[in-house]
């Protein structure tokens, strides 16, 4: 209940902002108060250093979600460096007691598209969902089966893998 009216209300105030996003660009007015509306409704994500190609595709395909099938699709995880990725990948590795089963969930920096700026982590599920089925046409793709929030930019659809460690 509470996300259907946080919807809602996230799609009321893009139409709102829909005139004074028409005086600061004419063509573009709709996709203006999208992101606008978005960035009230999700304050903590961060679309910096996503790849120029990545952070396209996905402003892109959630306008689109937004206007066409009002759907919100939110960032929880983009890019991140080398660092934050190492200690992610760490922590799982203690968490699951081996290198091995740490990789079914998170790959190191070395092998991570998220410290390329070309993996998204999004949300809720139903902007998952919508994303699995659209994203195609903006190279946006579900590349693990265990991991429905984890798409990637690729120009071309990428083979499944049934986890991030699959060989």
């Amino acid at each position: 209940m509470k996300a259907h009216v946080l919807a809602a209300v996230t799609r009321l105030v893009a139409v709102l902002l829909v005139p004074a996003a028409f005086c600061r660009a004419p063509g573009r007015a709709r996709f203006l108060a999208c992101q606008w509306a978005l960035s009230l409704r999700f304050p903590a994500e961060d679309l910096r250093g996503l790849a120029a190609e990545t952070r396209t595709a996905f402003t892109r395909a959630r306008a689109e979600a937004f206007w066409r099938d009002g759907q919100l699709i939110g960032l929880t995880s983009g890019h991140r460096d080398a660092a934050e990725q190492y200690r992610i990948f760490l922590a799982e590795v203690r968490r699951t007691g081996s290198v091995a089963a740490a990789r079914r969930r998170v790959l190191p920096p070395q092998e991570s598209s998220h410290v390329r700026g070309l993996a998204l982590d999004v949300r809720p599920t139903e902007g998952a969902r919508w994303l699995e089925r659209h994203g195609g046409r903006y190279g946006l793709y579900r590349v693990y089966d265990n991991e429905w929030w984890h798409f990637e930019y690729c120009p071309a659809e990428p083979i499944r893998l049934p986890h991030p460690g699959a060989a």
